[in-house]
């Protein structure tokens, strides 16, 4: 996998570089600011980006920008975008063009560089990554959540996420028999249609959760 990274901060951003480097993947470029960014990926076309969402010059929302510009520009490039903060306003924007290849996590998230580079690998492939915490304040003001019980709700959680239902299995360790369960029942009451295929599945909840912040 080909990466471009985008952060500011440089400690934090060479401390990414020999992460990722260590993991096996191959960082071609690493900036500071948005149009270097730009730039990189137009010169090395990478797998995938990963940048800050608040970058120079106003630390506001200039890596979100960036990412919605290079989505244009190159549909298929994976998307990653970590802050230290939740914003779900910003979650909001990057789902309203579609959830595939697109992830978001907080920056206390890439401490733990195994999730770090599933989350990566996962993105390329065309899936989604949501951080657990945006998605639980996404889903608190979602329509009808208040009917689902509570291993429905957390069940909604991983699906949102990205997860498979094998990966729910065992990150809640419960049988894949029992998620699918989980998961007839709370799109019967969050009323989303049902679909065998996971990646459908997964994309409906995303919409369901864009709604949500409407």
């Amino acid at each position: 996998m080909r990466l471009v990274i985008a952060e500011d901060a440089a400690v934090l951003r060479e401390g990414l570089v020999g992460l990722l480097t260590d993991r096996g993947l191959e960082v071609t470029a690493a900036v500071g600011d948005p149009d270097a960014l730009l730039t990189a990926v137009e010169r090395t076309r990478p797998d995938a980006v990963v940048a800050d969402i608040r970058m120079p010059p106003t630390h506001r929302d200039e890596g979100l920008r960036a990412a919605a510009a290079l989505r244009g520009r190159h549909p298929g490039l994976g998307i990653l975008l970590f802050s230290q903060y939740i914003e779900t306003s910003y979650a909001h924007s990057l789902l309203a063009d579609g959830p595939a290849g697109i992830g978001y996590l907080l920056k206390d998230r890439v401490l733990d560089v195994d999730e770090f580079v599933e989350a990566l690998h996962r993105v390329v492939a065309g899936g989604t990554a949501l951080d657990p915490d945006v998605i639980s304040r996404l889903l608190r003001a979602g329509p009808g959540r208040d009917a689902l019980t509570p291993r429905e709700d957390e069940v909604l959680g991983h699906m949102a996420a990205g997860l498979t239902n094998a990966a729910i299995a065992a990150r809640m360790g419960i049988s894949q028999r029992a998620v699918e369960k989980h998961t007839a029942a709370l799109f019967d009451k969050l009323d989303i249609p049902r679909t065998t295929a996971t990646h459908r599945r997964v994309q409906a909840v995303l919409h369901y959760l864009a709604a949500s912040t409407r």
